[in-house]
């Protein structure tokens, strides 16, 4: 058997996570003290890395036991890496081929990854970032701190960034449609591309991870095909700087306040971590619920709140009628005539309880439905259970 003739290092760059509860304020310690992260003096930096991984420390050490009390960016990395390693093992004739982690804020660092590399003593060197998008912050910190601490044998080459790579896409396009088809193909869904944010500061001094995140996006958005109504957002907003937005919990917000379910998906990252599998939704632990029943409406969304239940609560008009005005569902007009004339009355739990009043109306209207309306409606209308015998009258009994 030949023996190779060239030895070729690749090293994989990414975050890192802590491996265990004792972990968590060291690695948050790393994190927030980077000058790419934070750009005060050293001194000032120090002392806010400190601050932050303190006050974090606990709600950081919940989200990560939801996890197994670490976090998976090592392991799925770590397999990552052994896929790569037989991939170029298999292509690359003639080379020996070795693959080695450095994660910046937590073992195996930057510095232990270079050590082993410079053992290696290899010819070439590929520098591969595990972000697809390029930030100051992520693939610029490492490279960095990499350039930094590299004292051995070989040529480097530096992979910069690759946010339209067709594997890309497409790996994000499967996943999505798997996600989707999984959950039923429901209508009246919106697609959220939910990356990691960065205050405006940051991009308004040249940095391209926002205009790149946008090409992601667009790219995976085409490659899914039309129909698909999709926003960007950004997660993981940290101090009093003004962030890039719209914020990832404003867009579900928003998504649900036009009677949408949502789609989210992770657009920066190619690892799990707290971020995409706890921050972005287990903390939010918010679900939707569809009813048909205006009690069900405010009794499931009001007091199960008060037992830890986040649900968001969706009135089957409201979702009718958004699929009415998305051409995804059409109305058939009543065949008879009389049929074409209503009058509508506001169940007291919609309307005035929760202020709901255009939807059933425009739903009605929409299948050519002629609405009228009782002298007591919307905001003035009588108990549904109360009024029901009363409906005409003005009321003089009692209060």
């Amino acid at each position: 058997m030949d023996q190779p003739t060239k030895k070729i290092a690749v090293v994989l760059f990414n975050l890192g996570g802590p491996d265990g509860p004792k972990a968590v304020q060291p690695f948050l310690y790393n994190l927030f003290a980077d000058k790419a992260i934070i750009g005060a003096p050293a001194g000032i930096r120090q002392a806010l890395a400190f601050m932050i991984s303190t006050l974090r420390k606990k709600s950081a050490q919940a989200n990560y036991n939801i996890m197994g009390g670490g976090s998976p960016i090592m392991p799925q990395t770590t397999a990552q890496a052994e896929a790569l390693s037989a991939a170029m093992s298999s292509k690359v004739d003639g080379a020996e081929v070795q693959l080695f982690i450095a994660m910046r804020y937590w073992h195996p660092f930057t510095h232990e990854a270079a050590k082993a590399v410079a053992a290696y003593g290899p010819d070439e060197i590929i520098l591969l970032p595990l972000y697809p998008q390029f930030s100051t912050t992520t693939t610029g910190s490492s490279v960095g701190e990499w350039n930094r601490v590299y004292r051995g044998s070989g040529q480097a080459r530096e992979i910069c960034c690759y946010p339209t790579l067709d594997g890309v896409v497409e790996a994000h396009a499967q996943a999505i449609e798997r996600a989707y088809s999984a959950a039923g193909s429901p209508v009246g869904t919106r697609l959220l591309f939910s990356a990691h944010g960065l205050p405006e500061k940051i991009i308004n001094q040249g940095d391209p991870y926002q205009s790149q995140i946008e090409a992601t996006a667009a790219a995976v958005a085409a490659r899914l095909g039309k129909g698909w109504d999709w926003q960007i957002c950004y997660q993981s907003r940290v101090g009093p700087l003004k962030w890039i937005g719209p914020t990832t919990p404003d867009a579900i917000a928003a998504a649900a306040e036009a009677g949408l379910g949502v789609v989210v998906t992770p657009i920066a990252f190619v690892s799990e971590h707290i971020e995409t599998l706890q921050e972005t939704f287990g903390t939010r632990g918010v679900k939707k619920v569809v009813v048909t029943c205006p009690h069900c409406f405010t009794t499931i969304g009001r007091d199960y709140k008060q037992q830890g239940f986040e649900l968001q609560m969706v009135h089957h008009t409201q979702l009718l009628n958004q699929l009415v005005k998305e051409g995804r569902l059409k109305p058939i007009a009543p065949a008879a005539a009389d049929a074409k004339k209503l009058t509508y009355h506001d169940p007291c739990y919609l309307g005035r309880h929760n202020q709901i009043y255009e939807p059933p109306r425009e739903l009605l209207e929409s299948a050519g439905v002629e609405v009228s309306e009782m002298p007591r409606n919307q905001e003035r209308s009588f108990c549904c259970g109360a009024g029901g015998g009363r409906m005409w009258m003005e009321e003089k009994i009692g209060s």
